[in-house]
């Protein structure tokens, strides 16, 4: 603990010079007015949020509520045809991903509700559709619509927060995705009994009501989704003040210059980032197949579909309870990789009661259980070690672009690698997340002892330097001489 304030010193990332009522305001601040200024934060940045991507998981994910409410059957996905309705999801994360967090850097978060407006419309689409090849149409735009909401939120949640107080935001906010995955079932065996109704099966009013949902839920948000910090409308000019002086304190001046396609390469040469893609890679495999195809593995345990839908709901919330705890350890003792590692730990022991495929089905559901818990806290913890680690506003909105968008081909894989034939056991689809969690791991051990390294080398050449740098430095962002990364 005797380190970790030096570890965690750095450059924080912010959209614009601090303006000047701030530069009054000088550290150490009344720890009165800043808890004041928090809670003012947290019910006015994080509802609004939480709802958005309530609803996002809830889009996302019902294609594996529908498929066991007769999409299958009518529109014939024999053989890899689900499988590919899921995956090119992705194919439109990863096309999308990094083109639109850019445009969302640059039009504001309010471009977070045309993304929703859009894939409500391509949500509705998916109910409407009479072939297979239609479905993957409206699943690709979909996908594309969606590509930049996670990464788009998140960088938004860390540009009014410190470092210290990123995670355990980001993490409450994460928690609308895992309970969305809880009540996604019970909301579709709701849907599910307008079986019928003007002539469509209950799949179809899964996506075309939800997709409605989707598209109302973007024209409410729309006036009171937060701004940008420099442009926070919803703060007393003390509080303001505060906020930004509190943004400068926790990092610096970083510049608000314009993004170019060429930066934009080069900061994806950093290794940290990639390393990140693989963390993320690693658990988000096994999450997916988790949100996709866990109705179809708890079908084949012996429930009936309006069952299977229902047994969802408690992995999920001993997933979010999980997650928040363990997340809250992980910002107070201010450190990542411990974390990371203790849900790798956990959603590899998951894998392996999957894996073993005991006969009591009880035994295989609890499996459920601890992947759930091991993928919602790695996943968040993996995101927010990167993100505090990359230096400069843009580059941390392109690092989290890529970690999430990049770490989808850990969706692609599990769209093809949980084989029907193989049902209920799945033997490749779990083998498969075993191996790619154990990469995962090796990434974030290579990304701690590369980091810790980094900060020792910088606190030997830091004794060579002049006390006071240039101005100009504090632009270096994570190179900065003065910059420690996260551990």
């Amino acid at each position: 603990m005797a380190d970790s304030s030096a570890i965690e010193k750095g450059i924080l990332l912010q959209d614009s010079p601090v303006s000047a009522p701030s530069s009054t305001l000088e550290p150490p601040f009344d720890r009165a007015a800043e808890r004041r200024l928090l809670r003012k934060l947290d019910l006015r940045i994080l509802p609004v949020l939480w709802i958005l991507y309530l609803v996002n998981f809830i889009d996302r994910a019902n294609i594996g509520n529908a498929k066991i409410q007769g999409m299958e059957v009518e529109l014939k996905l024999v053989g890899q045809r689900f499988n590919i309705c899921v995956w090119v999801f992705n194919l439109g994360y990863l096309v999308a991903g990094i083109p639109l967090q850019i445009a969302f850097k640059k039009y504001g978060p309010r471009s977070l509700c045309v993304m929703m407006f859009f894939w409500g419309i391509s949500v509705i689409g998916c109910g409407l559709v009479r072939r297979w090849e239609q479905l993957v149409v409206c699943r690709l735009l979909e996908g594309m619509a969606e590509s930049a909401y996670i990464s788009g939120a998140a960088y938004l949640i860390g540009a009014y927060y410190s470092k210290h107080e990123y995670l355990t935001r980001y993490v409450f906010f994460s928690t609308a995705g895992i309970i969305a995955g809880a009540i996604n079932g019970f909301v579709s065996s709701l849907i599910a009994k307008m079986d019928g109704t003007a002539g469509y099966g209950a799949w179809r009013w899964i996506f075309i009501i939800e997709g409605c949902v989707s598209i109302f839920v973007s024209l409410v948000c729309w006036p009171i989704v937060p701004p940008f910090p420099k442009d926070c409308n919803f703060l007393s000019p003390e509080d303001k003040a505060l906020m930004l002086a509190r943004i400068k304190a926790d990092g610096g001046h970083v510049s608000d210059e314009e993004i170019t396609f060429k930066k934009t390469l080069g900061f994806l040469k950093d290794w940290k980032i990639w390393a990140g893609v693989a963390m993320n890679i690693g658990v988000t495999e096994n999450a997916n197949s988790l949100s996709n195809f866990q109705p179809t593995i708890l079908k084949g345990l012996g429930y009936t579909a309006t069952q299977a839908q229902v047994h969802t709901i408690p992995v999920y919330i001993v997933g979010a309870v999980f997650s928040v705890i363990f997340a809250y350890m992980s910002e107070w003792l201010q450190r990542r990789y411990y974390f990371y590692m203790l849900g790798w730990a956990v959603l590899v022991s998951g894998l392996a009661v999957e894996i073993a495929y005991p006969a009591n089905p009880n035994v295989r559901y609890m499996g459920m259980f601890f992947i759930a818990c091991g993928c919602y806290l790695a996943m968040p913890v993996g995101i927010i070690w990167v993100s505090i680690n990359s230096g400069s506003g843009y580059k941390r909105a392109v690092s989290i672009a890529a970690i999430i968008n990049f770490g989808t081909a850990g969706a692609f894989v599990s769209s093809n690698v949980f084989l029907f034939k193989e049902a209920p056991r799945f033997h490749t689809g779990f083998s498969t997340g075993l191996g790619l969690a154990c990469i995962g791991a090796s990434a974030a051990t290579i990304t701690w002892l590369g980091c810790k390294r980094e900060n020792k080398r910088r606190d030997h050449q830091r004794a060579e330097l002049p006390a006071v740098l240039d101005e100009n430095m504090k632009e270096l962002g994570d190179e900065h001489p003065d910059f420690r990364f996260a551990l």
